[in-house]
Order: C-alpha cells, then structure tokens, then sequence
C-alpha cells in the first residue's frame, strides 16, 4: 500500500483525522474457491477452480490465488483453465454452502452499520461516514470487519474512500487480504495515474475509442473535453468525468428489493431442434418460477434471451396478466417468444429466462402486449380445472423440495435438459439476497 493514501499498520496515533463520507467495499477474495479450501483443509494452498466441465464448454466461476498464478481467472473458458493449471482441484459448485457464509459475513456488515448495499454474493458496500452520535473513524471499522470476517475461515478486502467509485478501485488494488485506504482529498491524485479500464462503466469498446483519441488513464479522462466525453459516453459525460475525479456521489442503496429473477442455462452441444429449445426453456422457467414464490413474488414481465453458436444474444419479452409464479403459464407465454428468436438450422449454445415487473415498475425496454381487460377474459370450465391441476402439482413438487432439496423431484423434460449442461453455476445476486 502506498503510504501516500494509507498504511499497512494502523492504528489511533497514525490515523488522519476522516471529515466527510466514507464508503467501503468488502469482497470476499475468490470466495467460492475459499469456502472449498475452508471446508477441505486439504486443499489448502493448492490450486481449487469452481467452475463448470472443461469437456462441456464449462467456465471458471472462480479460480483460489494459488490457481491464478497460472493465468487462470473468473469467466475463463474452463478448457483453457484445464490447460493452464492441469494439476486443479476441479469443483462444480456448491451454492447453498456459498450462500450460508455469504449470511455470515453480510451479518457481520449489517452489525457494523445499518447502511449496507449488498451488490452480490461475495461484494458490498458500507457507509460509515462519521457523525457526531458516532464518530469512529472509518479505517478502524474497516479493520475490525476484516478481522471478524477472518474468525469465519475467508478473507475479504476493503476499499475505503469518499465515494462508491473510489471504494471499489481501492478494494482491487491489494488482493488478497487487503486494505487500501483513500483519505478525503486525494482521490483524484490516487485515480488519475490508474489506467481507464480500472473504472466501472468503460468496458472494452469505450477503452479502444478513448486510446485512439489518446486518452490512456483515468486522469486523462477527468481532464478530457465536454465533446470528447459526450462522443464516448454520450448522456453519461459527466458522471464518467465525476467518477474519474472521485467526486461521484451516489449513495449507499439499502433498498434490497428484488428487481428480477432469471436463470440461465449452456449447453455442452448447442440445441439444434425446437422440441430441446422448448424443454430448456420449460427447465428455466420451473427455477424461476420456484424462486418466485420462495420470495412471494408474482412477474408482469418475462423475457426469453438465447445465446447462438457465433456467441451473440438475443433477448425478446411479453407481458402477462394477471401477474403470475406459474411455471406452466410461464411456459406458455415464453414459447411463443421462440421464433422471433430463432429458426430451423440456428445453433442455440445458452437458454435463459427472467422475471420482472413485480411492482408498479415494469421496466422500460420494449415488450410484446398481452393485456386484456378483465371484464372480457372467459375462463372455460376445462382451463379452470387445467389451472387448479397445475396449482396442486406445483404445491406438491414444492413441499418435496423444500423438505429434501431441489434435486428430490424434477419434471421429465428437467432430466432431459440438465444431462445437456456444462456444469457452470450461475452467479445470480439475487438469489443471495435475504
């Protein structure tokens, strides 16, 4: 750590007096590959990947540091990882245990401040900007965090700065086990030599467009002119400048409602024929469906994405009503999404479904109608017992379920798709949610 911004050793004679806001970004360090060496001693200082098959068109969940001393890294083709690190210890995933340390360590959070965003499994952020009714300074929280979150057998690393942009950078910059600490003030002499893919927000295409205008670093960015920014960013100018600066101010979010539920599904061969497009799709909707009443949410909103051969997706969405956690409606209402996604000779190498619209806010990308007036709906004596059928079939495989897992009981078309996957878990926040 550069003692310009921080120190490695901290304690009440050495601190800075904090004036102002102070956010932190806990991530747990390659927490799924931590978790496995936590429960398998064994494993210990030994390259672990989570991830899906290397002979399936697997990919790397997350890779322990031991493995990334080989090039091995989160969303790698796991038949590169294979290549690299032949010698792995090769896990496909265990996310109920994830997800119970993940509790652990976020009630850890939520103990330190009420003020916590969690933003998925393994990451959030605090503020625990000082006031008069508590003014502890911030390193000392961010300090005690790590050492709780150590009792548990994980390590996180913190990022403290005055905004959630700064936070985040400094959070990546001493991993593992890390504590990179932004005073108030010089946040944008800590960002500007920073190259600009540090930045949330420039991806790759923005990257290539700013190098070849000869913009190299975040400085550069903070620095460059309106219209150079606006030809990049367009309406997003000037936030992009704010966050180079270190001078963003977006809160800590503690509204932890769920926007959406999706899952999503590749497959080691691409489904070729539509009766194996529409199981897949059957498969994802059941998942989400049963998420959907395990959170007691009912969807306005579903959409179907495919992911083709030549890598590229598509996405296409409708609307129901009523709002429904029906996976036989849902099913319905998605097949007919299927040819305005795909035609007889495409390749299909992923199938995913999302669920949205629970609220009042439905969303604003575009949407095929399906909204009928109450008044005019005429449900036949025969789709009332279809409905009250699939209502008691859906009760039942729920009740198995939650007494003896999710694999206990599946519908024959889930066998038939599940023996068809790579083996990679999704990484879906909102399923780490409380």
């Amino acid at each position: 750590m550069d003692e310009a911004f921080g120190y490695r050793k901290i304690d009440d004679t050495l601190l800075p007096p904090w004036e102002g806001k102070a956010i932190l970004l806990v991530d747990l360090d390659a927490f799924f590959a931590a978790v496995e060496q936590l429960d398998h001693p064994q494993w210990r200082g030994k390259p672990v990947i989570v991830g899906g098959d290397p002979h399936k068109r697997g990919v790397v969940s997350t890779a322990s540091y031991e493995a990334r001393v080989y090039g091995v890294h989160s969303a790698m083709p796991s038949a590169t990882a294979k290549k690299l690190c032949p010698q792995a210890i090769w896990v496909a995933g265990r996310h109920a245990r994830y997800k119970e340390v993940s509790d652990q360590v976020m009630a850890i959070l939520r103990d330190e401040t009420p003020f916590m965003q969690q933003v998925s499994i393994d990451e959030a952020f605090l503020d625990v900007s000082p006031t008069p009714h508590n003014p502890e300074h911030p390193v000392l929280i961010a300090q005690r965090i790590k050492q709780r979150v150590s009792e548990l057998g994980v390590t996180c690393s913190i990022g403290v700065g005055v905004s959630k942009s700064v936070a985040k950078i400094a959070s990546d910059a001493d991993k593992p086990n890390g504590l990179t600490v932004v005073y108030p003030g010089r946040e944008a002499a800590y960002l500007a030599p920073l190259p600009i893919r540090a930045m949330s927000g420039i991806g790759e295409a923005a990257e290539r467009k700013l190098n070849s205008l000869g913009v190299k670093t975040l400085g550069d960015v903070a620095k460059a002119s309106d219209s150079l920014l606006a030809s990049v960013f367009g309406k997003n100018a000037q936030m992009m400048r704010f966050r180079c600066l270190g001078a963003d101010s977006s809160p800590v979010e503690m509204d932890d409602s769920v926007k959406s539920v999706s899952n999503e599904m590749s497959f080691a061969v691409s489904l070729s024929e539509r009766k194996d497009i529409e199981r897949a799709l059957a498969t994802m909707a059941a998942k989400v469906c049963r998420r959907l009443r395990k959170k007691q949410l009912k969807a306005s909103t579903l959409a179907l994405k495919m992911r083709y051969e030549n890598l590229k997706i598509r996405t296409a969405q409708l609307r129901v009503f009523p709002a429904t956690d029906d996976e036989f409606v849902v099913v319905r209402e998605l097949t007919t999404l299927i040819d305005n996604l795909w035609t007889p000779g495409m390749l299909v190498r992923l199938v995913g479904v999302a669920a949205s619209g629970f609220g009042d806010d439905c969303g604003e990308l575009a949407y095929q109608e399906r909204l009928f007036e109450l008044e005019d709906a005429e449900v036949s004596a025969e789709d009332d017992r279809d409905a009250k059928r699939h209502a008691g079939l859906i009760a039942a495989t729920d009740r198995i379920r939650d007494r003896f897992g999710e694999r206990a009981v599946n519908y024959g078309r889930e066998n038939a798709t599940l023996g068809q996957t790579t083996g990679t878990g999704a990484k879906n926040p909102e399923d780490y949610r409380k």
